[in-house]
């Protein structure tokens, strides 16, 4: 009777392995989110005190099957860049814009939604794809420029 008292006890040697386990599995938990926010492109878990101060702005276009080049600030096929895409800081991706979460971020997040717009407008039947020149410019460092497409739309 004694022995078994004593293994549900609080500092039975069962007990405290068991705790040292759950703790050591929330620490490597926590370690894998912090390691896997600076991998990721959308960065969840890695929050900074400090943001960067990093400015982007694009110029977004349509490249028809004939190879025309249509800016998007302008509607086309009754669609509207502004109206698409209003999420995370996108829209008027043609005036500079702060990049809260990082260039690298926000070029994800551009790059997404190119591909959300080629799937998404069904009645545009003559553009193949749609181009982004990004202009970037990271902490106050000279700017770059990246060029970002979408998935190549199948026409009718």
């Amino acid at each position: 009777m004694e022995t078994a008292r004593r293994e549900h006890t609080v500092d039975s040697p069962r007990r405290i392995r068991w705790r040292r386990f759950v703790v050591g599995g929330f620490i490597v938990v926590q370690l894998g989110l912090v390691v896997r926010a600076y991998e990721a492109p959308h960065r969840e878990f890695g929050f900074h005190m400090f943001p960067e101060a990093s400015t982007w702005s694009a110029d977004i276009v349509r490249v028809t099957h004939d190879g025309r080049r249509e800016p998007v600030d302008r509607s086309w096929a009754g669609y509207s860049w502004n109206q698409l895409v209003r999420t995370r800081g996108l829209s008027s991706p043609w005036r500079t814009h702060h990049a809260d979460a990082g260039v690298t971020n926000q070029l994800a997040f551009l790059g997404e939604a190119l591909d959300w717009v080629a799937h998404n407008t069904a009645r545009d039947t003559e553009t193949r794809f749609y181009e982004a020149v990004v202009t970037t410019s990271h902490n106050g460092d000279p700017p770059e420029q990246v060029i970002l497409r979408s998935v190549e739309r199948t026409l009718p």
